[in-house]
């Protein structure tokens, strides 16, 4: 029995779920989640025991001194509340962790425990994986459900899927089984600029969260962020012809694809964006975290420019505007991401440390793909 002592009751919550790892190519996801953990406040009620789910040698705790004192910080997954006030309040559970080394069953059984035991009414899991689109252009985000009716309602994808996936497919398909309403938002981060950060992917990803659940997110300096990287990789474009040339025909392929897209909904969903963010006299509004000490939650106790070779990607259907890469077979999954420490590795699914962006001792052509979508 799962006990939620000192958590008040929540207003429609929604549960939204990031993991590092495979999951999360230039680490967009799990940005994502901690840009909503730290722009609302979030207050941490539990956390995972780590004995339980995380391999030590591939997911190394760090040691820290606090105040002269030498700490353990153990990697583990974390469940956080925020409360939204405005017009029309809602509460967010936000989990953020590692993907999982063992007991992946197990795993997700807890976390949609907690999702029973505080009324959460739908789960959104954030993912990130690497495609075959330029930076130069909008970063494609899809929708995607294994639950038809939810499909049909919120205007999202069906999965249909076959083949190897990662946590987020895994809980993708246990809340689908629990009966739980779930949606999996996929960034494609382009692969030959993989390393992490990727603030425009990560605005991307909230930009299409903010559509699904209905609030206007405090996007603090990730806009800025965002134009600051991508000037960053024109300028290292600019310096090499050949990559220069690469993203001439990606740009090419993807405004070719997205010509019809261009002038409908895509328009709309931004102008519809545009007038939320400018509505006057909605005092805070939505998106604006209530402060002071009247949400006694329970606190957590313990707490060169070389391009590399194309890694295997989704199926067109997957994600709009992202093709899968030359040489790879069309599965959609999660992509290791470049650039990630092994403290934020799982022991099934290993990150790249390497330059090329591929895991060590994995074959770039090998049988693992970027998911596309939830409950593969």
């Amino acid at each position: 029995m799962i006990e939620l002592e000192g958590v008040p009751e929540l207003i429609d919550p929604v549960m939204v779920a990031a993991f590092e790892g495979w999951n999360d190519a230039g680490d967009a996801a799990s940005t994502a989640v901690g840009h909503l953990d730290r722009e609302w406040k979030g207050e941490v009620f539990a956390a995972l025991d780590a004995e339980d789910y995380y391999d030590f040698q591939v997911n190394r705790p760090t040691v820290f001194l606090d105040n002269g004192v030498r700490k353990i910080t153990w990697p583990t997954t974390r469940l956080s509340v925020v409360r939204v006030g405005g017009d029309k309040p809602r509460d967010l559970v936000l989990v953020r962790g590692i993907e999982p080394s063992m007991r992946w069953r197990s795993f997700c059984n807890e976390l949609l425990g907690f999702a029973h035991e505080l009324g959460v009414e739908m789960v959104v899991i954030l993912g990130a994986l690497l495609g075959d689109t330029p930076h130069t252009r909008p970063v494609p985000v899809s929708g995607v459900t294994s639950d038809p009716d939810l499909a049909r309602t919120m205007d999202l994808e069906e999965t249909r899927y076959e083949g190897p996936t990662g946590i987020v497919g895994i809980l993708q398909e246990a809340c689908t089984h629990a009966g739980v309403p779930a949606v999996s938002l996929w960034a494609a981060v382009p692969h030959y600029v993989s390393q992490p950060p990727n603030p425009k992917a990560t605005l991307a990803l909230l930009n299409r969260l903010e559509d699904l659940i209905g609030l206007r997110i405090p996007l603090g300096e990730l806009p800025e962020d965002a134009r600051a990287w991508q000037l960053g990789v024109d300028q290292l474009a600019a310096e090499d012809s050949e990559v220069a040339e690469y993203v001439q025909t990606l740009e090419e392929a993807r405004d070719t694809a997205e010509l019809p897209e261009a002038s409908g909904e895509a328009i709309a969903r931004e102008f519809e964006r545009y007038l939320r963010r400018r509505e006057p006299g909605a005092g805070p509004g939505p998106g604006v975290a209530t402060e002071g000490g009247d949400s006694p939650f329970l606190l957590d106790p313990g707490s060169g420019r070389t391009r590399p070779p194309k890694p295997e990607q989704p199926g067109p259907e997957s994600v709009p505007g992202s093709e899968p890469a030359q040489g790879s077979e069309p599965v959609p999954g999660s992509e290791p991401v470049p650039g990630s420490g092994a403290e934020e590795t799982s022991g099934e699914t290993p990150e790249a440390d390497s330059a090329d962006g591929n895991p060590p001792g994995e074959d770039p052509e090998g049988p693992e793909g970027p998911e596309g979508g939830p409950g593969k």
